[in-house]
């Protein structure tokens, strides 16, 4: 029997700041980021189940790309309901892009946001 294997593995959000990008996504998932160090780079970990979920990290240090609007999109679990997430967007200094969007059957919805480190960023829920 062949293990479940999820497309996306892990992913990297790029970051300026690390003390800001954190604060943000605390700020808007309502979770903690774990903080570490691999060399001269800083991650801020998002929590996750290492055995059955996706991981992935805030990336700020040497060599780390930029911040984008237009290059790649990872969207995000924002958890049961996608309005309460969104409506911390802004205070949380972010800014949405493209509002709430229902998707169709029960795939639930979308936001596209920009963090405050200059990346566009997808927020799903079912509701």
């Amino acid at each position: 029997m062949t293990p479940h294997r999820n497309a996306i593995h892990w992913f990297e959000i790029p970051v300026l700041d690390m003390g800001r990008a954190t604060a943000f996504y605390e700020a808007l998932l309502g979770t903690p980021i774990r903080r570490e160090a691999i060399g001269t780079k800083q991650l801020g970990v998002f929590a996750y189940d290492g055995e059955q979920g996706t991981g992935g990290c805030l990336l700020a240090g040497d060599g780390v790309p930029a911040p984008s609007l237009d290059g790649s999109l990872v969207y995000l679990n924002a958890g049961p309901s996608l309005d309460g997430v969104v409506a911390r967007v802004e205070a949380a200094g972010g800014r949405v892009l493209v509002p709430k969007v229902t998707l169709p059957g029960d795939m639930g919805c979308f936001v596209h946001i920009a963090d405050t480190e200059g990346n566009r960023v997808g927020l799903h829920a079912l509701k």
